[in-house]
Order: structure tokens, then sequence, then C-alpha cells
């Protein structure tokens, strides 16, 4: 069973998260002999979190109950309060991830965190534009591992930018492997066109 450990934090940009979360909970187009997702949301304290868009979120556990293993997957989704030092506790967290061969996937101002903490130094990564990381994190050194487009995977790496939440959702679904390969294409494909043909095809794999 795989673990999803979604961090929350102030300011959390709720929409990029939106279709991850909402795949690996449901369920719905898992293939049939897919294991059981548990999505779990964690923080620093048990204190409520208030995102972006106006919702509260009371985290279901802290950073130190998360229990790394392969099959454990960290989601840090983007927000505008990265860069206060406490979120140190969960950047550590996720260079163990990292190094065990656990799943870190980060998108938008979580790529600029990671970036500061040296976790994107020799790993291809992507996140803003090119220069965004420069700028907001001084410390960034992996600059020959940039790539611009709007999601990266490099193994347990998954990276994308603010616009890339389609994709970075995609790459995710992929490494777990809970979809089979035709309703996945049909799934991204419809999300990222809107066009009925793909709609029906992907009725059509479940």
């Amino acid at each position: 069973m795989f673990t999803i450990y979604v961090y929350v934090l102030d300011t959390l940009a709720d929409w990029e998260l939106g279709h991850v979360t909402s795949e690996l909970h449901s369920g719905r187009f898992f293939k049939k002999d897919a294991g059981r997702v548990s999505l779990k949301t964690v923080s620093l304290t048990k204190e409520p979190i208030h995102t972006m868009g106006g919702l509260t979120i009371m985290p279901d556990c802290l950073v130190e109950d998360i229990a790394v293993s392969e099959t454990s997957v960290l989601l840090l989704p983007g927000a505008d309060t990265w860069n206060d030092s406490k979120h140190r506790a969960i950047l550590e967290k996720a260079g163990e991830f990292l190094s065990l061969g656990a799943t870190v996937c980060a998108i938008c101002g979580a790529t600029a965190a990671l970036a500061g903490f040296g976790l994107l130094d020799n790993r291809p990564h992507t996140s803003n534009g090119p220069g965004f990381l420069e700028m907001v994190s001084p410390g960034y050194k992996g600059q020959n591992f940039y790539i611009d487009k709007p999601s990266v995977a490099d193994n347990n790496l998954i990276t994308a930018s603010s616009t890339g939440a389609l994709l970075w959702a995609k790459q995710i679904i992929e490494r777990l492997g809970v979809f089979e390969t035709n309703t996945l294409e049909a799934w991204y494909n419809y999300f990222s066109t809107g066009k009925p043909e793909h709609f029906f095809a992907l009725m059509q794999t479940i």
C-alpha cells in the first residue's frame, strides 16, 4: 500500500494538488489490481492550515510521524510561506526520502525550497522558468540539471512549475503504477484538451 503524505502549510496553493490528490484518494480510475493508497496531510503542528483559496485544513499527522519507505510518497505543494526556516524539518525529511528511494513530488514554490536546501543540485528538475531558482534560492547550484518543461520526472523526484500541475499529476500516477497505461493517457488527454472523444476513450478503459 502506498502512503501519500501531503505537506500542508499556510497559503498552500490549493489548485496545484487538485488533480493528483483527487485521483489517488478516490481511486476511480485505478486498475483492478492496484493496491490501496492512503492519503495523509502532514504539518509541523496540529494547528489548522489556511490555504491560499481560504480553505481550512486540519493536519492528520506531524512531520515526525512520517514513515519513510519505498512505498512512501511526499507531495510538496506551492505556497508563499516556504521561505520560513521552520520548514527545514520537512526538507530534511525530503532528503531522507530521496536517499532511501522514496518518491518526492514538488511543485512551484516547493521546488525553490528544495533548491535552497541543495536537493536539486545534482538531479534533473524544473521550476517556474529559467532564472527563477537563482532569483529566490541564492544557494542553488543545479543550473546544469534544469529542464525547461512544465514537469520533469527523474526516477523518485518529480518537479513541476506552477503551470505544470496536470502533467505533474500524470507523472506521479505513472510512478505509482495505479492506472492502466491507456487509462492514464486517455485521462491526461481529456483533462488537457477537453475533447469529448478522450472522455469516451477514458470511460471505455475502466
